[in-house]
């Protein structure tokens, strides 16, 4: 039964509906150019977008629209258990944002993304050797995983609640009391937290002192100083 009191409210605003469609798409775009040599400088900028997206929306959950914070949705494991067992009994409870489950599936998602990131640019630095490349394509296999779950618990919760909840990303709209919306969009504040985390990206990447290639005929990565590669070029 519909409560009357939910109308159709802005919950996600438009820095949390970038962060998740890029962070989708940025995603997406890595495992698919993870094996190829031909684009490994498309993949590493990849990674590199993906920490900054991160970053971001780590700030924003400290600093953003009430929906988008973590105090707002990362709960305890009783208010979990609670969630997941109205979803058994196929009456889960109205959330205007994330719910229980779905809030530590988004810090699941993050931390999986983040150590991927992390362990690629070790990769990338040529630290650790075989060991970081298994352990880097182990952290991406564990995070396709979770992507997967993550995406049949939104299909499951659309159908459960009758709201397409893949559409209010799109929109930023969703069934909730006007109180539990995300009012003012502080579109001043996200920018300038994107061009800092940017910033801060943009010089590390930079800073890099060491850059990883293929060596002729091995299809094994060896490490190239940023000098030799302008020469060869």
């Amino acid at each position: 039964m519909n409560d009357p009191t939910r109308l159709a409210v802005l919950v996600w605003d438009w820095p949390v509906r970038a962060f998740h469609w890029g962070f989708a798409l940025l995603f997406a775009l890595a495992y698919a150019l993870g094996d190829s040599e031909r684009w490994r400088n498309v993949y590493v900028a990849l990674g590199y977008g993906v920490l900054a997206l991160i970053a971001f929306r780590i700030m924003w959950g400290l600093v953003g629209t009430r929906p988008a914070r973590f105090a707002e949705f990362v709960r305890g494991p009783g208010a979990v258990l609670r969630y997941l067992g109205g979803i058994a009994r196929g009456r889960p409870a109205a959330h205007a944002g994330h719910n229980p489950a779905g809030g530590w599936a988004i810090v699941a998602l993050l931390g999986l993304g983040a150590a991927t990131g992390i362990s690629g640019w070790l990769r990338y630095q040529d630290l650790g050797g075989e060991s970081m490349e298994d352990l880097h394509e182990l952290l991406a296999g564990a995070w396709l995983g979770l992507v997967v779950v993550h995406i049949a618990a939104v299909v499951l919760s659309s159908l459960l609640h009758r709201e397409n909840l893949a559409l209010a990303m799109l929109t930023g709209r969703k069934r909730a009391r006007a109180s539990e919306g995300a009012g003012h969009q502080h579109a001043l504040v996200a920018v300038g937290v994107i061009a800092a985390v940017g910033l801060v990206i943009g010089w590390t990447a930079r800073a890099s002192p060491v850059a990883s290639e293929v060596g002729p005929g091995t299809g094994t990565p060896v490490a190239v100083a940023p000098a030799a590669r302008k020469d060869e070029d």
